[in-house]
């Protein structure tokens, strides 16, 4: 819940409202507990449906003009059925609301403030009953079932993204702290010289948000895409990307470890730049002539570091992405497990639980929101005839490989079926067409002395489930192999072209 330190301020600038509203209620000594506890659940689960962070009921304020009259409203000392008001408050709000009180002199008058958090997940309910509030009325909320359903569907992710990651931050501070000129270069807009206009504009975007109180809260959302340094919001810090390089296949060997303390966006160029530096190359001689060639394709790698990010559970206090690179392979692993099942990548609709991220990514180029990353992923693994990409979930993880080139032989079965089913899916998502031996050859980069190793290769994945012929009618070398999860689609157009 963000701290008020500056109540003086933050009365003064509401009490210029020309009306109450559905988050600001002005009071001068009435403290009816029960009407109070209705007005909090109201204004609670009110900010939450029109995106606020937090509301306020303000005592000693007249409630026509908003003169600051003073009070004699105590909440230190005030009692109901002989218990403190904030306890047999919180004994009745449910959920639990991390209310505050602050007390303050304003203009030699006595000012009471209680700052209300935003409801999540669900409405805020006093004595289990929800209320609303509607312009300056407190109503039942079943009397709006609109605006529960919002309530509901108001999800811990996406607060996330627009929850504060520095409070009280002053206009000059925003600008050191953020990379402001990244963000409007990329945008292709002209820096603002007025530091109002260029705050306004960062303000749009949810990277920041003026305080009622009119300082500015970093928010979640701009610190980890355009941060100068995840030191300066220790809520963050844990999110920075590590990146760790072995000498060798184990992580018994040596290895060296570096930490990227910049937002994901504006730093994701220097950090791929520094992943193609290090990760391990081959060097061959032609003709006499000492040529350097990736051992992993940087395109594919690229792909899946940024999905890493941006698939993350951000909620998760246990660490940002790390991406572990070994000579054989590169692990990249993120918090949070898959949305979709982890067979249906390449073919499946897009879903991230961090959809503004996602958003602001694609318009930097830094990712595919259409779902196509991991197509690109595949592709890129074939065009070097690398073992497929593997993902796995661990607990609360998700760690997806990406391997060195390796002979036929020397792939294990598993990798194996894999590689034909992800190529059966690519196929069929980008051409329209089944896979056949001919591009199951080109794919591992057999050659045609290898045809026993290809019809073994389509066998096994049949056995496996993963493929299914196209049309069994046809005979070889014509036939043609599907994903599994298209051969319905496929019968069905079958039995349309026969009926027709």
């Amino acid at each position: 819940m963000p701290t008020v330190k500056n109540i003086p301020l933050l009365v003064k600038r509401l009490c210029q409202l020309p009306e109450e509203t559905d988050w600001v209620e002005f009071k001068s000594n009435d403290a009816d507990p029960i009407q109070l506890g209705k007005n909090i659940s109201a204004i609670a689960n009110a900010v939450a449906v029109s995106g606020r962070s937090h509301g306020y009921i303000i005592w000693g304020i007249h409630d026509h003009d908003h003169r600051i009259i003073g009070t004699a409203f105590n909440p230190a000392t005030k009692l109901v059925q002989k218990d403190n008001l904030d306890h047999w408050l919180a004994n009745r709000l449910k959920p639990s609301v991390n209310l505050r009180f602050y007390q303050e002199n304003i203009d030699d008058k006595t000012v009471v403030v209680l700052v209300i958090p935003h409801a999540l997940n669900q409405p805020v309910r006093f004595n289990h009953e929800a209320y609303i509030r509607i312009g300056s009325h407190t109503r039942d909320l079943n009397h709006f079932p609109e605006k529960e359903r919002i309530l509901w569907r108001i999800s811990e992710s996406r607060i996330f993204e627009k929850a504060t990651a520095i409070e009280y931050v002053k206009d000059k501070d925003v600008m050191k702290l953020l990379d402001y000129e990244f963000y409007f270069k990329h945008e292709k807009i002209p820096v603002p010289t007025h530091v109002p206009a260029l705050l306004q504009q960062l303000q749009l975007e949810d990277f920041i948000h003026q305080r009622d109180d009119g300082a500015w809260d970093i928010l979640n959302l701009g610190f980890l895409s355009i941060a100068h340094d995840f030191s300066d919001a220790p809520s963050l810090r844990h999110k920075a990307i590590r990146v760790v390089t072995y000498n060798g296949s184990g992580r018994h060997h040596e290895s060296r470890q570096e930490e990227f303390m910049v937002g994901y966006a504006s730093g994701f160029s220097k950090f791929i730049q520094f992943v193609d530096h290090v990760i391990p190359t081959d060097e061959t001689f032609r003709n006499g002539i000492r040529k350097q060639s990736q051992r992993f394709p940087i395109l594919a790698v690229r792909e899946v570091i940024a999905n890493a990010m941006i698939h993350q559970d951000l909620s998760s206090r246990n660490g940002g992405p790390i991406v572990e690179i070994f000579d054989n392979r590169i692990e990249v692993m993120n918090r949070g497990i898959p949305l979709i099942d982890c067979k249906q990548f390449i073919n499946a609709p897009p879903k991230t639980r961090n959809k503004t991220l996602a958003t602001l990514f694609r318009r930097f180029g830094m990712c595919e929101e259409l779902g196509s990353g991991w197509d690109k992923i595949v592709d890129e693994i074939e065009k070097f005839h690398l073992p497929a990409p593997k993902v796995e979930l661990m607990d609360d993880c998700t760690r997806v490989t990406i391997y060195a080139y390796r002979p036929l032989s020397e792939i294990d079965f598993d990798d194996r079926i894999r590689g034909v089913y992800q190529h059966a899916c690519l196929t069929y998502i980008s051409k329209g067409r089944g896979i056949t031996e001919s591009s199951i050859q080109q794919r591992f980069g057999l050659s045609n002395e290898d045809n026993n190793q290809v019809s073994e290769l389509l066998r096994q994945a049949l056995d496996a489930g993963d493929i299914a012929i196209k049309h069994p009618h046809v005979q070889q070398p014509d036939l043609q192999y599907i994903p599994f999860w298209a051969i319905q689609s496929e019968n069905d157009y079958m039995d349309l072209a026969t009926l027709s």
